[in-house]
């Protein structure tokens, strides 16, 4: 795509931008990619973004509909294959499905007995969804740059269509999941102390005296908020980092032939580290989450 009259910066601004629905105002003028007026809202109107700077001038309502569209998909798919295994699964020779999900569930199973050492049905069950759920969405970055966003555009006969297809690259997918994270972390942490417990842990942590009590929380309500800030942006930063280096090899390909040869096997071997990568960043979320989880029940350490 990158040689179909794309700049290199425009190729990379266009790959790491994505497909927003939202409101403009009236009068808004609506211009093309060369700053031409396209056209001027009668009133105010929700449409899809033509440019960055429409995206942009949507604010903080717009939604991104790619982001929403590949994590809910990949959330059914992920509900779909376990819940079919589940319904077919057999206490004889299991088939290899059953094998592998088997496989996942031991693993996660084992996680969460060795971080949560307490009694919630709800954690280990959250940690296989976390764990699965954000590894099918990072998964989606080894699909080549171009084939999804190509498809999409050819399909809808904009060849400017935005369209990114990994959601984790999306700080308000990763942040979401992050802030739900620390919000059962609040509910259960009130739940298993009590609000006296939960602000006596805020109040009197690390320093067990009165006169540190605003000391204390500053501490406390920094490390409490940063917690669902760092969990987000953590898995954000790896996998926004993965892409940007998969569109910067995608680049050689408009180069010529020796380029391009080189760039197909700089992209077989990151390909291949990167498996390691957006496994390992789904391990660390639901690691990260349980641990959460561990501390909002572990009533000993309130004061």
């Amino acid at each position: 795509m990158a040689s179909e009259g794309q700049s290199v910066t425009g190729y990379i601004q266009h790959h790491l931008q994505n497909l927003a629905y939202g409101k403009l105002p009236e009068g808004y003028e609506r211009l093309d990619a060369e700053g031409n007026v396209l056209s001027v809202l009668a009133q105010d109107t929700w449409t899809i973004a033509h440019t960055a700077q429409e995206a942009a001038d949507m604010g903080f309502w717009a939604v991104h509909v790619d982001t929403l569209g590949w994590s809910f998909a990949l959330g059914t798919l992920f509900c779909f294959l376990f819940a079919r295994v589940a319904k077919n699964a057999t206490a004889g020779v299991p088939t290899g499905m059953q094998s592998f999900v088997e496989l996942i569930m031991e693993f996660i199973n084992n996680t969460v007995n060795d971080t949560f050492h307490h009694k919630n049905r709800l954690v280990a069950p959250m940690a296989l969804t976390i764990f699965v759920w954000v590894f099918m969405m990072n998964l989606m970055d080894l699909v080549p740059i171009d084939w999804l966003p190509l498809t999409a555009a050819t399909i809808t006969g904009d060849p400017h269509l935005f369209f990114k297809v990994v959601p984790t690259t999306d700080p308000n997918a990763t942040l979401g999941m992050a802030i739900g994270v620390f919000l059962l972390m609040i509910f259960f942490s009130i739940k298993n102390k009590g609000i006296g417990g939960f602000m006596r842990e805020l109040a009197l942590h690390p320093f067990n005296h009165p006169v540190m009590i605003p000391f204390n929380l500053f501490l406390e309500i920094v490390g409490l908020v940063a917690k669902p800030i760092s969990l987000g942006l953590r898995l954000f930063g790896n996998l926004y980092a993965g892409e940007m280096i998969f569109i910067l090899i995608a680049l050689l390909y408009s180069a010529g032939l020796i380029w391009g040869v080189g760039g197909a096997i700089m992209q077989l071997g990151w390909a291949i580290f990167h498996i390691l990568v957006i496994t390992l960043q789904a391990f660390v979320f639901m690691v990260l989450t349980t641990v959460y989880m561990a501390m909002a029940h572990d009533v000993d350490e309130a004061h």
